[in-house]
């Protein structure tokens, strides 16, 4: 009876464990491999825009700032997978590393006032960037491997220690920018060759084709199947 009451233990406890992470494939037998290098933020689409003149913390908070807004985006449009907790570590995030997302935004707000003539000018020039910043990771033709991607991240993030969300950003926002193309099956590639979803033709019936067709029907036999498409091979 020990024993029993001991298995039943071990197994209710696996069970909470694997409720309390996302799960790691959610859409795909096996997800395309988006990780990068790390970055430093002077990096061309990195940060959304070009920091002229930023110093090191001034881009490790634009780095910052560009992690919080793709988690909150990833927060607002991936519900439909509630396995991937993208709403869930992001308020954790929040809370959690909530002084050090306060002082990037403060020192970014520094940044744009020194870098333009008027204060005015500065906070509109500062509007401008968040407004850029949160609109480049919104997706949608790769939703699936964005949102997957931002799950990932996003765990990543709750779990790193307070202060240390730049190094996050720092060693993931290239994965997150990877993430903005869409990328279908890895498992099983068309043809020896992976293949995006942006690269994936529709196969149209041929109409010219007269013994495709037998009173106004298409033969599967001797065309083939309709709508599944044909992959453009990419490396």
């Amino acid at each position: 009876m020990k024993l029993v009451r001991m298995i039943g233990g071990m197994v209710a406890a696996a069970t909470l464990g694997m409720a309390a992470t996302p799960a790691s494939a959610q859409f795909y037998f096996k997800s395309k491999s988006l990780a990068g290098e790390r970055v430093n933020g002077s990096e061309p689409g990195i940060v959304g825009m070009e920091l002229p003149g930023a110093t090191r913390e001034e881009l490790d908070a634009a780095m910052v700032w560009n992690l919080r807004a793709a988690l909150n985006v990833a927060a607002l449009q991936c519900q439909f997978e509630p396995t991937l907790l993208t709403l869930r570590n992001y308020n954790g995030i929040l809370k959690d590393h909530e002084t050090e997302l306060a002082a990037s935004f403060a020192t970014l707000g520094k940044y744009f006032r020194r870098t333009n003539k008027t204060v005015k000018a500065g906070q509109t020039a500062f509007d401008q960037f968040g407004t850029r910043v949160y609109s480049g990771y919104s997706t949608v033709s790769a939703q699936r491997i964005f949102c997957q991607t931002a799950g990932d991240i996003g765990e990543d993030a709750i779990h790193t220690p307070r202060g240390q969300l730049h190094d996050v950003a720092a060693r993931r926002l290239r994965e997150l920018r990877n993430s903005l193309t869409a990328w279908g099956e890895q498992q099983f590639p068309y043809g020896g060759y992976a293949y995006t979803l942006q690269n994936y033709q529709p196969r149209l019936p041929d109409f010219a084709n007269e013994k495709c067709w037998r009173k106004d029907e298409w033969q599967v036999r001797r065309c083939g199947l309709l709508g599944a498409g044909i992959a453009v091979a990419s490396n």
